[in-house]
């Protein structure tokens, strides 16, 4: 069933790639967007864009990593306008080109942070709001990655398998709150972030398509949105074999780093 187009919407990572294009998909006259991010230059260009679309828009320059700031701003904000939708999309890329890099304990607990911290550092304070009001939407950008872990990027992967893993605890918990959890799992999508990405990108979308899927599913109210919906069903095809033989067939797709030579 087709939920109420929600009102007031905030949005991580919203100066660029998944984020920006949300940011616009959501833009509409009655809508007031809550955009953070931390380059002011691009999330200004977003802000207008969405303002030229009819959308009010309130913006933060901010780090989510910094819970502290982060909540303020959004306690500010649901002050205001009370949050219908929360989309914790900011998130940070990492890969290891060739088999002498690797990502020690500072490397892995920044993309941990970015990634999983970083999500919860927006979804709790939103959630007790929530919970007051028993209602409202909470949408994780998580990766099809979460689904099984590559050789190329750990601590991308395992940063967003623990996004999944929370997102999936607490979904039927707060569903008695009348909160929904959607968890959604893109594939490749044409942003500055997959651009880095060393291994091959199948069934690659643009960053426009991705938003108006994922805009669409979130209105049906779907606990989880995975696509394309191939790519999705050959990750979870991965999990079902024996180790060594996804560990043989995700190294053919060049997902294990490159030996120096």
């Amino acid at each position: 069933m087709i939920k109420s187009r929600p009102s007031h919407v905030v949005i991580t990572g919203a100066s660029t790639g998944i984020g920006r294009a949300l940011a616009l998909a959501f833009a509409a006259p009655g809508v007031t967007l809550g955009l953070a991010a931390r380059n002011v230059e691009r999330l200004d260009v977003c802000a207008q864009a969405c303002r030229e679309r009819g959308a009010q828009v309130i913006t933060a320059t901010l780090d989510v990593r910094d819970a502290a700031a982060v909540e303020h701003w959004l306690n500010d904000f649901d002050e205001k306008h009370p949050i219908d939708l929360l989309i914790a999309n900011a998130g940070v890329a990492s890969t290891l080109a060739h088999a002498n890099d690797w990502e020690g304990r500072e490397r892995t607990a920044s993309i941990v942070d970015t990634n999983f911290y970083g999500a919860l550092n927006a979804a709790l304070p939103v959630i007790e709001r929530m919970r007051t009001r028993r209602r409202g939407h909470i949408a994780l950008i998580s990766s099809i990655a979460a689904l099984r872990g590559m050789a190329i990027s750990p601590a991308y992967c395992a940063s967003k398998a623990a996004l999944k893993a929370w997102g999936d605890s607490v979904r039927p918990v707060l569903a008695r709150d009348n909160i929904r959890v959607s968890i959604v799992l893109p594939g490749f999508v044409k942003t500055a972030m997959s651009d880095v990405f060393p291994g091959e990108k199948p069934f690659m979308w643009t960053a426009e398509k991705a938003a108006t899927h994922i805009q669409r599913k979130l209105a049906a109210g779907r606990a989880e949105i995975a696509f394309p919906s191939l790519l999705a069903f050959g990750m979870r095809l991965l999990t079902l074999m024996p180790a060594a033989l996804a560990d043989a067939i995700l190294s053919r797709m060049s997902y294990l780093p490159r030996e120096e030579r």
